[in-house]
């Protein structure tokens, strides 16, 4: 698998939700602070004013997705006066959040204009937040455009469709639809960071083919017996030059991750998989299970077959 796919099978958790809404003006909806979630928008007709605490008002377009990797409450509303007395959505708004197909809600204010949005959120175990995550803003803007993002555009239409208009095997569809566009949304929003000798961050270390290179590596291969110097050969540097430029770009020494994501991964494998110790050490590139039963312990503070049965 590759990083990005990677992170998101070990960050994710549950199914993700969407809700498909109408509203008619005048109109506001608060949705709360909800702390290990993701929510996204998508304004698929008319226009909105995004209202986020202590920022200032957005106008979002037909076509526009905004996307709130940390779960931040923020405000909907026809109008950017209208942040006083909006209702609020929160984890217990059953007619917003809880189903797939079933949630094409029609909320009339004064049959004024009307604004059709995709709400939705993903669920996220914090426990097991990577990095590449916890580095994204608060907020992410994509501003619709007719010659950028088709990849994007077609899973939002085709979100909308079967939400609007529930066929059979649209409970299956619509979990993979969301998940895909969770996929996009990261992507375009990486691939557009600026890449400049000065900056730093996961965003900067997947737009340096070196340090990618080596990440991929980890990722394709975690078992294998990586040293600094065979991490150095997949980036193409010298040993000292890699390990300085992937310690200032991610964060932490290149073995550092190694261990960090081995570990994530054996924590996968323990909730999902019924593998014996040995075999999941093994796959995470341990000899020996007196070693990797340590190794977990010091990472996730407990023994793998108290989390395995925990979990």
């Amino acid at each position: 698998m590759d990083v990005l796919s990677d992170v998101l099978a070990v960050t994710r958790t549950g199914l993700p939700r969407s809700a498909h809404v109408r509203w008619h003006a005048p109109w506001g909806q608060e949705f709360a602070s909800v702390p290990g979630s993701a929510g996204f928008q998508v304004i698929l007709q008319g226009s909105c004013w995004l209202l986020p605490p202590g920022a200032a008002p957005v106008h979002l377009r037909a076509g526009d997705v905004v996307f709130l990797p940390h779960g931040s409450g923020h405000t909907l509303a026809d109008s950017p006066e209208r942040l006083v007395a909006a209702p609020v959505c929160g984890p217990g708004d059953h007619e917003l959040h809880e189903a797939y197909a079933s949630d094409s809600v029609d909320r009339s204010g004064d049959g004024g204009p009307a604004t059709v949005v995709l709400c939705g959120a993903y669920q996220l175990d914090l426990s097991r937040a990577h990095p590449l995550l916890q580095t994204l803003p608060d907020l992410v803007h994509l501003p619709a455009h007719p010659d950028r993002h088709p990849e994007l555009r077609s899973a939002v239409q085709l979100l909308a469709a079967e939400l609007d208009d529930p066929r059979l095997g649209t409970d299956a569809v619509v979990p993979g639809l969301l998940d895909a566009l969770l996929l996009y949304i990261l992507r375009i929003w990486f691939n557009g960071q600026p890449a400049r000798g000065d900056t730093t961050g996961w965003a900067a270390a997947l737009n340096d083919p070196p340090v990618t290179a080596a990440i991929h590596a980890i990722h394709r291969d975690p078992a294998a017996p990586w040293t600094v110097a065979k991490l150095a050969a997949e980036a193409g540097l010298s040993r000292a030059a890699f390990a300085r430029r992937f310690a200032v770009l991610v964060g932490q020494p290149p073995l550092g991750y190694l261990t960090w994501w081995r570990m994530t991964t054996a924590a996968r494998l323990l909730r999902t998989s019924d593998a014996p110790l040995r075999s999941v050490a093994t796959q995470v590139g341990y000899t020996s299970e007196f070693a990797f039963a340590h190794a977990f312990k010091r990472t996730h503070g407990t023994a793998p077959g108290t989390y395995r049965r925990n979990n």
